[in-house]
């Protein structure tokens, strides 16, 4: 199965995650919409995040201190220069998002607010998310763009609008950025068959989040993967019930 047939089937998925992640006390969270059948799993956190010393101008002339899309690419490779990716962290020359600074840079910590809905039109699930500073200020999709993982950044740079775009929450009405949906099935086929082949009881949604999470520094803990499945409501019901 490469798409998750259903709100129902995705209600399921989101139900056992949760209890998976009530038992990792990760943070995840069903939020209801009132009035409504309808809802989506949230999660927030705080994310280090490197900062440019010399500040970037926004397009109205005011400054910014988060690096441009531009001073990303330029940052100087301090793996290229002995350090391996074990050594770059301990050292604190990268931040949450794999990203490396140098003596001139410096972290500042971001507000991400992350929620996961489900899409009729793509029968996928859709992540859903927005930044800010501490302060308050909301970021641009631009510098959401200069804080993507440098392993998926290629893939920005050619097609952005494709990957992260910025839209109205559906359930909410308010703007977030959400990475697009339209490629969920055809990258989550070779993963869920993968798993198939190897035996393994798949999440759809803790195998979907594993994929997409890191793209926008969500990243998921592989002590998931290390839990028993909890049973959905439905299997529960089919359990017998031991005699008193």
């Amino acid at each position: 199965m490469s798409c998750l047939q259903g709100a129902e089937n995705f209600h399921q998925c989101c139900q056992v995650f949760l209890k998976l992640s009530d038992q990792l006390r990760d943070g995840w969270s069903w939020e209801p919409i009132q009035g409504s059948e309808e809802g989506y799993m949230r999660k927030t956190a705080l994310k280090s995040v490197f900062i440019n010393s010399q500040a970037t101008r926004n397009q109205d002339g005011s400054s910014s201190d988060l690096e441009s899309h531009t001073s990303c690419d330029i940052i100087g490779d301090q793996l290229e220069q002995g350090a391996t990716a074990d050594e770059a962290d301990v050292y604190g020359l990268t931040d949450d998002f794999g990203h490396e600074y140098d003596e001139d840079g410096s972290r500042s910590l971001l507000q991400y607010e992350y929620h996961i809905l489900y899409s009729c039109s793509y029968m996928a699930p859709v992540l859903y998310f927005r930044a800010s500073t501490l302060e308050g200020r909301s970021l641009s999709l631009e510098e959401v763009w200069s804080f993507v993982h440098p392993n998926f950044r290629s893939r920005l740079q050619h097609s952005p609008l494709t990957t992260i775009t910025q839209q109205e929450h559906p359930l909410l009405g308010q703007p977030f950025f959400m990475i697009h949906p339209c490629k969920t099935e055809e990258f989550m086929r070779p993963v869920l068959q993968l798993e198939t082949e190897q035996q393994r009881q798949a999440n759809y949604i803790l195998t979907w989040l594993s994929v997409v999470g890191p793209l926008v520094g969500l990243d998921v803990s592989l002590k998931y993967s290390t839990l028993p499945s909890p049973p959905t409501q439905a299997e529960a019901s089919l359990q017998p019930v031991s005699p008193s």
